[in-house]
């Protein structure tokens, strides 16, 4: 059984005691680390649904963690000031104020992983060790480090980028690293569970591993073998995350065209509930308008939701025998399901969605590809001509990393991945059709 006090804990990996500020507490700090941090603001430019959008309303990944933070600092301080009453001691450690923080920080974190081209990129790295040249490189790694590169999972990026040396200003309270992983358990897993929603997909590179373990212990994380249970929290970013890209995908789908006003309507009424009034939303003109109406009233009824669901099986999450989705639990899973079924239809399979995407099919392992035998150039010097130019545009924090680590392949290739996969969806055609001479 999990305990709220080390669940909040405000140790910093590497730090004696945890930071003390009169101004901000320690989980203020992870908030405004992750939102000044580099990672995140090249978010402005990566994919959500709609890759390269036109249409200034349509989402990027940057104004969706934005969304999702807002929404997770809601949920956390709803669940916040009942967990305090029910836990007295915690007050004198914590405010409902600090689970929001906690939740937000988290949340504003949780993309920081994703490729260029969004799930399509994720694909496109994994594709190239799987089928493309990179099956050369399967010799030199152990079965563990072969199944992180054939399996790129942007949740396990995001705990790299949070925890790597080069961004070391983000060093994360032990509480928000917490909360960030949906996933506890390592890529090379046989016996996963993939009916249990932790172990669905997997939250940390074996770079990484040292580190999750530390931050679970410190936690006091219920541990099963080669897996842990999530930080209760964890599943409040999900939801958070949840109810966003639902509610919100739907929305651009309506802006854009792809889904009319009036399906719009008939898939956020089950949830409103009592709350949808047809003959207010009518005095409203604009289509904007009417569909910002029906997101925000959408949103508020599955936050209540999530945290009575939440609430309700503290104890269960706690000990770690609940492992689901919070929104697949709840009162409105049905209207969500719809909502899922209409926009895997008309919205990610549309036809200008999909001819993007397509491209990180080609950009990635092609970058990729060039990079790594760019890499290999400074460590062995025996690579053809056009690698030596090629190891000359790679970045100085790149050409570092891979310098320091001759001998070991799996670390050189994770940091050209690191590379390829940290790229806009901008930068990453752009360098793909100058070193292709396009």
């Amino acid at each position: 059984m999990m305990d709220w006090s080390p669940l909040l804990s405000a140790q910093r990996l590497g730090q004696k005691a945890p930071t003390r500020d009169q101004t901000r507490s320690a989980f203020e700090m992870d908030f405004d680390r992750i939102i000044f941090s580099h990672p995140f603001r090249r978010l402005q430019d990566k994919t959500q649904v709609h890759p390269l959008p036109e249409h200034d309303f349509v989402h990027t990944r940057l104004t969706h963690s934005l969304e999702v933070s807002s929404v997770g600092r809601s949920l956390g301080r709803k669940v916040g000031e009942v967990i305090l009453q029910r836990h007295p001691p915690l007050a004198e450690m914590v405010s409902s104020h600090d689970f929001g923080t906690v939740v937000a920080s988290a949340s504003l974190a949780h993309d920081l992983g994703n490729p260029p081209f969004g799930h399509s990129g994720e694909s496109g790295l994994s594709d190239y060790f799987l089928y493309g040249e990179g099956q050369r490189w399967k010799p030199f790694f152990t079965e563990p480090e072969w199944a992180d590169l054939t399996r790129f999972e942007g949740n396990a990026q995001g705990f790299r980028i949070l925890n790597k040396r080069q961004y070391q200003g983000l060093r994360l309270t032990a509480a928000t690293l917490g909360a960030f992983t949906k996933y506890p358990c390592p890529a090379h897993f046989p016996a996963r569970n993939k009916s249990l929603k932790s172990q669905k997909k997997f939250g940390f590179f074996q770079t990484e591993r040292q580190v999750f373990e530390e931050v679970a212990d410190q936690l006091q994380l219920v541990r099963r073998g080669e897996v842990w249970a999530r930080h209760p929290m964890a599943f409040l970013v999900e939801a958070a995350d949840d109810i966003c890209y639902s509610i919100i995908d739907l929305e651009d789908g309506c802006r854009l065209g792809l889904v009319s006003l009036q399906d719009t309507i008939d898939l956020l009424a089950p949830i409103i509930g009592g709350d949808f009034k047809p003959e207010k939303l009518n005095q409203i003109t604009g289509m904007d308008e009417k569909v910002g109406v029906l997101r925000a009233l959408a949103i508020g009824k599955l936050i209540d939701d999530a945290v009575d669901l939440f609430l309700e099986h503290e104890q269960h999450i706690l000990s770690g025998s609940f492992d689901q989705a919070l929104t697949d639990s709840g009162r409105f899973a049905q209207p969500l399901s719809a909502i899922a079924s209409l926009s895997i239809e008309r919205i990610y399979r549309a036809r200008p969605v999909v001819e993007k995407e397509v491209a990180g099919f080609e950009v990635l392992p092609g970058l990729l590809h060039d990079f790594l035998l760019a890499a290999e150039q400074l460590v062995h010097q025996n690579q053809p001509t056009r690698y030596r130019h090629l190891a000359r545009l790679l970045p100085p924090e790149t050409v570092s990393a891979v310098q320091q680590q001759p001998d070991n392949t799996y670390g050189r290739v994770r940091e050209v991945i690191d590379l390829v996969s940290g790229l806009t969806d901008t930068h990453a055609i752009r360098l793909y059709r100058k070193i292709r001479g396009a």
